[in-house]
């Protein structure tokens, strides 16, 4: 029999460190897996909001992902003036149109947080009828852009869509 330097041992070798391997993923593994996140807050990664009963000038608030999202079923008017503000003159400016759906202009989807220090801002109120915030004197209209105050930026608008019939929005 020729020596080629294989022995027998050299399976057990392989054999012992591949079940290693094995045990050491299988060990690991529970603690990778809990860096998933929980289904509490899968739950909360989107919700669907029934806006039917809305008329023209209510708003409503749900909660996503712990924070206030406004819905706002905009007049004529307000959107109109909305349309109207010369976007040059904004702290940060952004037209109407981007921050709503193409074919529901009424309809304007922000998250309720005001940009500043994160307060939560009164609807329908300030010097513009949008939102106004009491805790430093942020004034965002109805189009939810900041107009007058500290607030660095805009209200965010979140990812959202509209059901076919147009009665429900899944935010998130």
């Amino acid at each position: 029999m020729a020596d080629d330097g294989v022995t027998r041992r050299d399976f057990i070798y392989v054999a012992a460190v591949g079940m290693g391997a094995v045990g050491a993923g299988l060990s690991v593994w529970p603690f990778v897996h809990q860096m998933n996140p929980s289904k509490d807050v899968l739950a909360l990664s989107s919700i669907e909001v029934d806006v039917s009963a809305l008329e023209e000038g209510q708003a409503i608030k749900p909660k996503w992902r712990g924070k206030p999202v406004f819905i706002r079923r905009r007049t004529k008017a307000e959107v109109a003036d909305a349309r109207n503000v010369d976007v040059g003159d904004l702290p940060d400016p952004e037209t109407d149109q981007a921050r709503v759906t193409k074919g529901r202009d009424e309809w304007l989807v922000v998250i309720g947080v005001c940009t500043h220090f994160g307060c939560v801002p009164i609807g329908q109120a300030g010097d513009f009828g949008g939102w106004f915030c009491p805790c430093h004197g942020s004034h965002y209209d109805t189009s939810g852009r900041i107009r007058k105050g500290p607030a660095p930026k805009n209200l965010e608008v979140p990812p959202h869509k509209f059901s076919a019939d147009g009665a429900r929005i899944t935010i998130g």
